[in-house]
């Protein structure tokens, strides 16, 4: 883009455009809109609106970046930046690991010479808000350490120039299509705002799991509600290490994300209230086979939940965790 602004997210100079107020075109971040409520009426942004230091506008560029791309290809309006967003992102906003990164490095060159038939023959300005690094610098060093490694190629690995897969960094792109790439949390698929199920979860599920395996275990609730959430659902699951689905409410939701995880191969993991499985209504009948670990509202058998749902996750990981 010629002439432009400085964007206030990545703050870049001359990178985006101002079709109309509240709506801006970053060459960086994408496309995205900013809540009435946050607006200023100077043509240039005073940044210190918001006040985010360097990782908190790469987090945020990154989110902008993934989800307005899908909004583009839905025809759905574009992310917004509201003051929800901003709360959820200085009180837990973070990058993808550099594991993830570098899955995600390969992931994009492999859709682009799938795309095209060709190498890359340069990386786009935008590449660090496509994998979620902190800035250029750091994407293209992680680059270069992954043509050191023999899963990248490339004609010049100093000014990394038409960059291809190896056949090995071919047969990670495909695992990774197929599902079979872990990340290092774990999703649970379940109702929200249950007066007994989100105090188990937050006290009991949660606190097990991490103490068991060492990961993390997230829901939608701890990333913003803003953007797409199905397209934001499907890469959580698909990157995360292990799936545990709450049955307890018959929760549509819950029984689509279980099985989306099923289709890409990742453990899941059924928990469910004894006394609704128990029930003449429990749960469909495609799952109540499977192994399920229960739990009671009275919160009489926490321990023996905790003792079960560590023995099920090693189990479905076959290792000792």
């Amino acid at each position: 883009m010629n002439n432009g602004i400085q964007c206030p997210i990545c703050l870049y100079e001359r990178s985006c455009q101002r079709p109309r107020p509240g709506l801006f075109e970053c060459d960086i971040c994408g496309k995205y809109k900013i809540n009435n409520k946050l607006e200023v009426p100077a043509p240039e942004y005073d940044t210190s609106l918001w006040n985010l230091n360097p990782l908190q506008r790469a987090v945020l560029s990154y989110r902008i970046r993934t989800e307005s791309d899908a909004s583009s290809q839905a025809g759905s309006d574009p992310f917004e930046i509201t003051s929800e967003v901003l709360d959820s992102l200085r009180s837990n906003g973070s990058l993808p690991s550099p594991a993830v990164q570098a899955t995600n490095i390969i992931r994009f060159i492999g859709d682009e010479v799938s795309r095209s038939g060709e190498a890359v023959r340069q990386l786009p300005i935008d590449f660090h808000a496509i994998i979620g690094a902190l800035n250029r610098k750091t994407a293209l060093r992680l680059t270069s350490e992954l043509v050191e490694r023999k899963t990248l190629k490339t004609a010049s690995q100093q000014s990394l120039t038409n960059i291809d897969l190896t056949l090995e960094g071919w047969e990670q792109y495909e695992a990774e299509k197929r599902g079979q790439f872990g990340g290092n949390y774990g999703f649970i698929a379940m109702e929200f705002d249950d007066p007994d199920l989100d105090p188990f979860v937050k006290d009991v599920v949660k606190p097990a799991v991490k103490d068991a395996t060492g990961y993390d275990l997230v829901d939608m609730r701890d990333v913003s509600k803003a953007g797409i959430i199905d397209n934001i659902m499907r890469v959580r699951i698909r990157d995360a290490k292990f799936v545990i689905a709450d049955l307890t409410h018959g929760n549509n939701g819950a029984y689509w994300e279980a099985g989306y995880a099923e289709g890409l191969g990742k453990p899941v993991i059924y928990i469910c209230e004894k006394e609704k499985f128990e029930s003449d209504d429990g749960t469909h009948f495609d799952t109540n086979h499977c192994t399920t670990v229960f739990w009671s509202k009275s919160r009489d058998n926490d321990e023996d939940f905790r003792q079960k749902l560590t023995a099920t996750l090693r189990r479905s990981f076959d290792e000792s965790l």
